[in-house]
């Protein structure tokens, strides 16, 4: 197949978190938004959480005056939120799990449990126009799932991968990966876009990119951090190259 370009979409949630720490309108997102697109970022990906504990109603206003490159609206699938997603019409939806206890969105979305309720839900999101998305693990279940309910996307859990390399448990890094590539295999075949996010940095970013079938890396928490001491534009810059020669490796 053809080696397609790889898209970095960048998450500005956690300068959110930062902002909301300790109240106010510093450090903006909106403002990290802007700057991640002039420095190569393909996309902004802004996760709209029921109790906003980081992203705020008026930041995806603001994001969708603000920003050229596609706006990922990530979300869970309740009403609240359909009807934000259909008020601002973004260029995609990604739909996630969601507990209010949780630090961040951890595991990929049920879909074959939740399979009629979610056919229903993203109808009135595909016939806005946006592409919906589904957050899932790299199972074929919940690919065939997606597929059958009329997602246009898919995008790849790679927490666990991540993980297993951090603990450098790199037996069960490399079964996530196979794990992995065999999901976007069978998500390719079956006509759905691919894509791969969750805890992936300058290490483990190249082993997503390395997968033909992926089209787009949604990466935040790593690059935010690494922004505190090499600055935002040099963090996604570096990252853009680790993920350029991984893929130009891939075709060589």
């Amino acid at each position: 197949m053809d080696a397609r370009f790889l898209r970095l979409g960048v998450n500005i949630d956690h300068v959110a978190t930062i902002r909301n720490a300790r109240g106010g309108d510093a450090p903006s997102p909106v403002r990290a938004a802007r700057i991640a697109e002039q420095a190569g970022a393909d996309g902004i990906t802004a996760h709209l959480r029921e109790d906003r504990r980081h992203i705020r109603d008026e930041d995806i206003a603001e994001l969708m005056e603000s920003i050229s490159v596609p706006l990922n609206f990530e979300m869970a699938a309740t009403a609240e939120m359909q009807a934000i997603a259909l008020q601002h019409k973004p260029h995609a939806v990604c739909l996630v799990p969601e507990r209010r206890e949780e630090r961040t969105t951890e595991g990929g979305l049920g879909v074959v449990q939740d399979e009629q309720r979610l056919s229903d839900f993203i109808a009135p999101l595909n016939e806005a126009g946006c592409r919906v998305s589904m957050f899932i693990e790299a199972d074929p279940h919940q690919i065939e799932a997606s597929a059958r309910i009329g997602a246009s996307v898919v995008e790849l859990h790679t927490g666990a991968l991540c993980e297993a390399h951090l603990k450098k448990d790199f037996s069960a890094r490399d079964a996530h990966l196979q794990r992995i590539k065999h999901g976007a295999e069978t998500a390719f075949d079956m006509g759905l876009e691919v894509h791969a996010g969750h805890g992936l940095d300058f290490e483990t970013a190249p082993m997503a990119a390395a997968l033909p079938q992926v089209v787009e890396l949604n990466i935040g928490h790593f690059l935010i951090g690494e922004a505190i001491f090499i600055g935002l534009p040099d963090a996604i810059a570096k990252m853009r190259a680790v993920m350029d020669t991984a893929r130009q490796a891939m075709v060589s």
